[in-house]
């Protein structure tokens, strides 16, 4: 049997696009830097992804961009890696983030976390739905901003409470972003910005986006001097409410690790659970053998970058 070909175009992820998913809407790709497509022609599947050189070899490896971007084109039977020659694409691994849900980009997969989903608001816990009402009464509100329509001074409050919970979090490098990164991503016509107020002094917000039948929680914070309040609570809720709105479920995502403070408090808002999961493919065993090295540790991939 003929195995299906792989090629990569240098495009800026601009064959996998599409502005009514955000994970691969263009103002996404370009705030992540996507700079290739992968391409399967004859499965007609393509792939945005971020083409890195691999420091002191010669070599390229890549990844996708951050989120569940999966590809342009998800088979009703979800391509085998095994049965893709990848040699045209010139890399030696490709880390594949998929979307979450059904129709996957690939079969198979390492299921990575299960993320937290609510369906309508029937599964907020007690305990929650008291303290967001209570926050209502001591005077917090939520406002509700599509993405373009939100001006220099609302991304400023949101870009303020996101940078303190990212200090206050010794966050990676990872997540931390440039004003110019929020900018892109709410250009998107499927991205909202929610900021949380007390006294019209905005506190607290959160930034939600809509991809392939799900609303997503993407990224969020608060200001150090609103932590006891926690309003992150009532931004959950107004954004299941939104979700309510746009007849999607939304993904509240999970913790850092299983089983967090984190991972538990965003299960306290959930009803169902869905996988999320990647992919690992070894497109040139014999480079990725010589680069990894007999000590390379088990579990991380590509291994060589541990």
């Amino acid at each position: 049997m003929t195995r299906l070909k792989a090629s990569l175009m240098e495009d800026g992820g601009r064959a996998a696009s599409d502005s009514q998913q955000f994970f691969r809407s263009p103002e996404f790709l370009a705030a992540e830097d996507a700079t290739h497509t992968l391409a399967v022609p004859d499965a007609d599947l393509r792939i945005p992804l971020l083409v890195r050189p691999v420091e002191g070899a010669g070599r390229q490896d890549a990844i996708s961009p951050y989120g569940y971007p999966g590809g342009s084109a998800a088979p009703d039977a979800p391509l085998d890696p095994s049965e893709i020659d990848w040699s045209q694409t010139g890399l030696v691994s490709i880390f594949i983030r998929d979307r979450i849900g059904e129709r996957a980009c690939l079969a198979g997969g390492t299921i990575r976390s299960q993320v937290h989903v609510a369906r309508g608001d029937g599964g907020i816990r007690k305990r929650l739905r008291e303290q967001i009402r209570r926050n209502e009464r001591d005077g917090w509100s939520v406002e509700t901003i599509p993405g373009p329509e939100a001006g220099d001074e609302s991304r400023a409050a949101f870009e303020r409470a996101y940078a303190q919970t990212m200090a206050r979090t010794e966050a990676t490098d990872r997540y931390l972003y440039e004003a110019s990164y929020f900018h892109r991503l709410l250009q998107s016509e499927r991205s909202w910005l929610l900021l949380a107020s007390l006294e019209s002094e905005r506190l607290a917000g959160a930034i939600a986006v809509a991809s392939d039948d799900y609303l997503h929680y993407y990224l969020g914070g608060t200001v150090d001097d609103a932590l006891r309040a926690s309003p992150m609570k009532n931004l959950f809720a107004a954004m299941i409410a939104l979700g309510g709105e746009l007849e999607l479920p939304l993904n509240l995502g999970g913790g850092i690790a299983t089983g967090d403070s984190l991972d538990d408090f965003k299960r306290g808002f959930a009803n169902e659970s869905a996988d999320f999961r990647t992919h690992q493919v070894i497109a040139d065993p014999v480079a990725y053998e010589e680069l990894s090295g007999a000590s390379a540790p088990e579990g991380f991939f590509p291994a060589y970058r541990a």
